[in-house]
C-alpha cells in the first residue's frame, strides 16, 4: 500500500487546483481499507476527485483515496466491480464480455464508489438500473452488504450520504447483446458527451449544480446570463452554463466566487436555490469555507 505525505494533490484532480494533503493513503483491497480506516476512522475517503473541488490552500488531515482498489470480476451476466474503478473502463471491459447495461458509463469521469453514492446517471439510464448488491463500510457498523432495495436509490442520491457509508464494491446483473452494438451505443454516446460538455482538456469536475426538479440547472443559469462569467482565472463553460472550466490555472477560491455569483443570480431571477453537486475539501481558508457553508443552504 502506497503511503504519500505532504502530497501535491494538483494533478490528480479534475479542475487541477488543490495545495498540499498531509498525508494521503492508497489502499489496494478492501482488507487495507479497513486497517486504514480503523485506525483512522474520520479520515475522509475519495474515489478519484473527478467531483471534489481541493482547496488551492491544502488540507492538514489524512485522507484516503481508493484509486488503486480496482478489481473487476465477470462471471456470466453478473459483474463486480471494486470502488476504484474507473467507470469508462468498467464499461469497455463489459462490452468485450457482450454484456449491456452500462454503456451511459462510457463518458464518466468517476469511479464505481462516487458514482453508486450519487447514482449518476446519462442518456435516461442510471447506475442502479443494473445493480444488485453494494458493499459498503459504516463508520459505525463495519462491513455492511446491502441489496439494490436497501440503498435508497433517488435523483443523484441513495442512503450513503445519509448514513456516512462508504461504498467499496458494486454488484451488477447485465444483458447478452453483441459488442458491436454495446460499442455502437457508447460511440454515441461519446458523440454527445463531446457536444454537449467539456473535455477533461479543459479541467472542469462535470455538472456544477444539481437540476431542481422540472428546472434543468444550466439553462436557470443561462437566462441570467452565466455563459459571461468569468472570475479570476476560471469562467462558465460558452457551450452550457452548468459547466466551470480552468482556463488560467485557477485557484478553487476562484471557483467558490464564481459558484456563489451563479447561485445568487438564480436565486434573485427565480427564487430557486442551486444546490452543489460537486463535494469540497478545504478548511484553512476562511473564505472558502464562508463560501461553502452559504452555497450549502438550502
Amino acid at each position: 500500500m502506497e503511503i504519500k505525505e505532504n502530497f501535491d494533490i494538483k494533478k490528480l484532480t479534475s479542475f487541477k487546483c488543490g495545495g498540499k494533503i498531509k498525508k494521503v493513503f492508497f489502499p489496494e483491497s478492501i482488507e487495507e481499507f479497513q486497517q486504514i480506516i480503523e485506525k483512522n476512522p474520520e479520515t475522509e475517503v475519495f474515489g478519484n476527485l473527478s467531483n471534489t473541488l481541493v482547496s488551492s490552500w491544502g488540507y492538514d488531515e489524512s485522507i484516503i483515496l481508493t484509486s488503486a482498489m480496482n478489481n473487476i470480476s465477470i462471471d456470466g451476466e453478473k459483474v463486480a466491480a471494486d470502488c476504484g474503478v474507473n467507470g469508462p473502463k468498467l464499461a469497455q471491459e463489459v462490452c468485450k464480455a457482450g454484456l449491456s447495461g452500462l454503456e451511459f458509463m462510457i463518458g464518466f469521469p468517476g469511479s464505481i464508489g462516487g458514482e453508486v453514492y450519487m447514482n449518476a446517471s446519462a442518456h435516461d439510464q442510471c447506475i442502479s438500473d443494473n445493480l444488485t448488491n453494494v458493499l459498503c463500510y459504516s463508520r459505525k457498523f463495519g462491513l455492511i452488504h446491502y441489496s439494490k432495495e436497501d440503498m435508497g436509490f433517488g435523483y443523484r442520491c441513495s442512503r450513503c450520504e445519509k448514513d456516512r457509508l462508504i461504498v467499496l464494491q458494486a454488484g451488477f446483473e447485465l444483458n447478452y447483446k453483441s459488442s458491436d452494438e454495446i460499442q455502437k451505443q457508447m460511440d454515441e454516446n461519446l458523440n454527445f458527451r463531446r457536444t454537449h460538455q467539456p473535455s477533461l482538456a479543459l479541467p472542469n469536475c462535470g455538472s456544477i449544480f444539481k437540476n431542481p426538479t422540472g428546472n434543468p440547472a444550466g439553462r436557470l443559469l443561462e437566462s441570467v446570463g452565466a455563459k459571461e462569467i468569468m472570475m479570476g482565472g476560471v469562467r462558465v463553460w460558452r457551450n452550457h452554463a452548468n459547466f466551470i472550466v480552468n482556463i488560467a490555472d485557477g485557484s478553487s477560491l476562484d471557483i467558490l466566487k464564481l459558484m456563489y455569483e451563479l447561485q445568487n443570480r438564480v436565486k434573485e431571477e427565480y427564487n430557486i436555490i442551486l444546490e452543489p453537486e460537486i463535494k469540497f475539501l478545504g478548511g484553512k481558508n476562511s473564505e472558502e469555507n464562508e463560501l461553502w457553508q452559504i452555497l450549502n443552504k438550502k
